[in-house]
């Protein structure tokens, strides 16, 4: 017996559950996924060839595609510079957040500092970027800034933390403690990194040491915080 299949081509094709876009929804989603492609690619060469490597050409080399379309989505190379900052913070925000917590803060501290400096040594080229103005036409703006103080959320809340609990003095404002720390070892890596402080055995010394007596001098005063005079 022959069976005849009928087909109904009124009938509407099962449901997949996909949401179907606009056309300028597809379009930015596109835009989006493209700038993503192009700083990804400047991040290669960024590891692999150094901050010097890093030019709209290059890029464009690399992705196969023209200048133009480069510029089209970046306006020039500070733009591009700037996505590579955004990326290098959450590249330190990942190494901080790979830090265990600890209820030791002081011992805390250290942890969060020697993580920093494993974050230069493994980063070279982003942390150039990003603290030693590799990029000399690019300067760093609110937005910048911003992913800045997101990169370094840890350390603000141990201090901010410690202050609380009357570890450490709350005469200071947290941030301005924070800025210490920060500018005191960004000092020690720029030192080093310039060849003052010898090869990196030496220097990991130095600045593990300047760690240390920043956080004696931070926790030197228990009891002199809010949480020591909130009875």
């Amino acid at each position: 017996m022959k069976v005849i299949l009928i087909h109904n081509e009124d009938q509407s094709p099962p449901s997949t559950g996909r949401i179907l876009k606009t056309y300028q929804e597809a379009r930015l989603q596109n835009t989006e996924n493209l700038r993503k492609l192009v700083v990804d690619a400047a991040a290669a060469i960024l590891q692999e060839e150094g901050t010097e490597a890093v030019t709209v050409r290059r890029v464009s080399q690399r992705m196969g595609c023209s200048t133009k379309i480069i510029y089209s989505l970046f306006v020039n190379k500070e733009g591009l510079a700037q996505q590579l900052y955004l990326e290098g913070c959450k590249l330190l925000a990942r190494r901080f957040e790979e830090v265990p917590p600890s209820a030791d803060l002081r011992q805390h501290l250290l942890e969060l500092g020697e993580a920093f400096w494993q974050f230069g040594q493994d980063n070279t080229s982003y942390y150039k970027l990003m603290f030693g103005g590799a990029f000399a036409e690019f300067k760093p703006d609110a937005e910048s800034m911003q992913g800045t103080l997101t990169a370094i959320h840890r350390l603000l809340v141990l201090i901010s933390t410690a202050q609380e609990q009357g570890q450490i003095s709350d005469q200071e404002e947290t941030g301005t403690l924070v800025s210490t720390i920060w500018a005191s070892l960004h000092g020690v890596i720029h030192l080093y990194m310039g060849g003052f402080l010898g090869d990196t055995e030496a220097a990991h010394a130095v600045y593990r040491h300047t760690l240390a007596l920043l956080s004696q001098s931070l926790f030197a005063v228990p009891g002199a915080g809010r949480g020591a005079n909130s009875e």
